[in-house]
């Protein structure tokens, strides 16, 4: 009995060997990552420059690890920052927290925030790893459009 577990054990030894290696030279070559890849948030606009954020707490709450920090304000009707009453003032989620679940994604009632699918971002200190709703706007460029540009 042990000797015929033994070989179906070396019999995938022996496949695995036998087959190409499959690694990929990083960062010339990239991987193609699946649909459905989750990574680096991004806020978006509306086409007319409004934030979509609209300070509702909604992607704060649902987030499991309590890595979304907001402090929302009223909007000024002469002058608005986005297109509800209220927008946020101070944006920031602590990415080195965050588990990348996508709760906060399915929570936003107005589309605002989204996991782009971008998972190149490291630091060597803990505060840059913390994005402010300026670095979350920006809107970061695809690896494969990255890529593609350079």
């Amino acid at each position: 009995m042990a000797f015929v577990e033994f070989a179906r054990g070396l019999k995938v030894t022996l496949l695995t060997m036998l087959k190409p290696p499959t690694t990929v030279q990083y960062p010339e070559e990239r991987r193609v990552l699946p649909e459905r890849f989750r990574g680096r948030h991004a806020l978006h606009r509306y086409e007319n420059n409004l934030e979509r954020c609209i300070g509702c707490f909604l992607c704060a709450g649902a987030c499991p690890a309590e890595c979304i920090y907001i402090e929302a304000a009223e909007n000024d009707p002469a002058n608005p920052t986005s297109a509800g009453e209220r927008y946020a003032r101070i944006y920031e989620i602590d990415e080195l927290r965050c588990i990348f679940c996508g709760f906060c994604e399915e929570a936003c009632p107005t589309g605002a925030i989204t996991l782009e699918p971008i998972f190149e971002f490291s630091n060597y200190e803990r505060g840059a790893m913390i994005y402010d709703k300026a670095m979350l706007l920006d809107q970061p460029q695809v690896a494969e459009e990255a890529a593609a540009a350079s």
